[in-house]
């Protein structure tokens, strides 16, 4: 019964966080987290525990997977340089820093950089979701960072743990050959996975076969990273970015709607679960300790968050400038950002659950037996700066975008401008050729023909500020009275099949081509 209550504790605070948070203007990740440490009083529940396995082998497939193929390569690539020095340089920093300070209050230098580690990445979930007002080139370098430095975190802590259970030695040889097998071969992994997904895709026509073949993928290049001793979560990545690339040209629109459909969904109650399951964790690690302890484990978390803050604006605010003293080219001069732009990105390192699960991956015992030293205290402050940068960082971000002010983004409207012009001029070109292949009728070619000119001339009308305020009134009018017209048409046949004039099978079906219709209606943009 304990997971059939869970499920449903899930569930519920799900839902009950989206309602209040947007009452009361506070993200759902924050609201989460409360919940689940309220969820931790229960004392049916209290002996729930997030199983480590479970969040780096499957909750981290799924979302790592969805995430890159949501990104944008063409940002990733023009900053790809900024990118790779958060994801290695930044991470590296950040758990060598957290280690001096856990040092410096009792920790061994074994545990301490395990601890280093574990809050050293920042979380692509907890970024997604709290940071969404930030403009384009932000958030990209924010959730590609996250995507990425999770595979530097890890290797960080095999090798913390190795050398304090006594299996590792540190050498420069050995470090160096542990980065370029977790680099190399993740790498490869996810090519490898990406080539074998779209062989497949090619082959099933089904959109549920080829659905079943997508939700694998990650799956399958998580498994041959880990195969090698890899970093699965840069294979997830490299194969989630090249079907980013190759999808849109092989698979169908159908397999592509109910794609969207499952994965959002299932990312969405993937991230709730994950906050919610985060906050009973935490509560279960404050009852692990008590008296003294747990005053000297609340000072560490609240060294060690400032501490992981503290290291992220410093790396922000001195690396970016360097690299300004030694490439002048003026290409990256415009890519250059303000102050602002840093503040708002130091403020927005949120930690998550992978870096509890990596705490929770810790060993109870060493090879001698004994066990593992500061474990508790690992997961306490880990479960603790996770619980700081959510909540604190989180409520504060809201404020400092208004401050930053940062300049209006208009270029993801802009292309899509574009696109759709481009897109309707080309095929009102081609509409002639196009109907005499297919043999239409007059009729029909002039029916399309006035339908794509008065899209067309919707588009650029809608791109002024003023001059199409009457067209896009009227367009929404418009959308507005064949939604009516469907609820219209809906309600006549369900009272048909409630007369027993039709049957069921007859209803979902023209139920179904009503549905599609109104989605379609429903998601139109202000300038369709």
């Amino acid at each position: 019964m304990l997971g059939l209550e869970l499920v449903v504790v899930l569930g519920l605070a799900v839902l009950l966080a989206e309602i209040t948070g947007k009452r009361l203007k506070i993200a759902p990740p924050v609201l989460l987290l409360i919940i689940g440490a309220l969820v931790g009083f229960v004392p049916a529940l209290r002996q729930v525990h997030l199983p480590p396995d479970v969040v780096l082998l499957l909750f981290l497939p799924v979302l790592l997977y969805w995430e890159s193929l949501t990104t944008s390569l063409r940002e990733i690539r023009r900053n790809l340089r900024g990118i790779v020095l958060l994801s290695t340089l930044l991470v590296i920093g950040t758990a060598g820093a957290v280690a001096v300070v856990a040092h410096a209050l009792a920790l061994p230098w074994g545990p301490a950089w395990v601890l280093g580690a574990a809050v050293a990445p920042t979380d692509a979930t907890a970024v997604g979701a709290l940071a969404r007002a930030l403009p384009r080139r932000n958030i990209t370098l924010l959730r590609a960072e996250s995507l990425i430095n999770d595979g530097t975190a890890l290797v960080v802590y095999a090798l913390a743990v190795g050398i304090t259970a006594g299996e590792e030695h540190l050498t420069v040889v050995h470090v160096g050959w542990l980065f370029l097998v977790s680099y190399l071969g993740g790498v490869a992994a996810g090519v490898l996975t990406a080539w074998l997904g779209m062989r497949v895709r090619r082959v099933f026509d089904n959109p549920l076969l080829g659905n079943v073949a997508a939700i694998l993928t990650p799956f399958v290049a998580f498994l041959l990273a880990e195969l090698v001793h890899a970093s699965g979560v840069l294979a997830v990545v490299v194969a989630g970015l090249i079907m980013s690339q190759a999808g849109p040209r092989m698979v169908r629109a159908a397999t592509r709607r109910q794609a969207e459909e499952v994965w959002s969904l299932a990312t969405f109650l993937l991230n709730g679960s994950l906050f919610v399951l985060v906050g009973v964790e935490a509560q279960s690690a404050v009852r692990g300790l008590a008296g003294t302890d747990l005053v000297q484990a609340l000072v560490a978390v609240g060294a060690v968050s400032a501490v992981v803050v503290a290291t992220r604006f410093a790396f922000l605010f001195t690396i970016p400038y360097l690299i300004r003293l030694l490439d002048r080219r003026p290409q990256q001069r415009l890519r250059r950002m303000t102050y602002h732009h840093r503040v708002v990105s130091a403020m927005s390192g949120f930690r998550g659950a992978v870096s509890l699960a990596v705490a929770l991956s810790v060993p109870t015992t060493v090879d001698s037996g004994a066990p593992f030293p500061g474990r508790n205290a690992i997961v306490f402050v880990t479960s603790g700066v996770i619980v700081t940068t959510l909540v604190v960082q989180g409520l504060l971000l809201p404020g400092v975008i208004r401050w930053a002010r940062l300049p209006h983004d208009t270029s993801v409207q802009d292309e899509r401008f574009l696109a759709e012009t481009t897109a309707t001029e080309e095929a009102i070109k081609v509409l002639d050729d196009v109907a005499a292949a297919l043999g239409t009728d007059p009729d029909v070619v002039e029916r399309m023909r006035q339908e794509h000119e008065t899209h067309l001339q919707l588009l650029r009308e809608g791109g002024g500020e003023t001059d199409g305020e009457d067209a896009l009134r009227h367009d929404r009018q418009y959308t507005a009275l064949r939604l009516a017209m469907l609820d219209r048409k809906r309600a006549t046949v369900l009272r048909l099949r409630d007369g027993h004039e039709i049957d069921d099978t007859v209803l979902r079906q023209v139920q179904r081509q009503l549905d599609i219709e109104e989605v379609r209606l429903s998601r139109r943009p202000a300038t369709e």
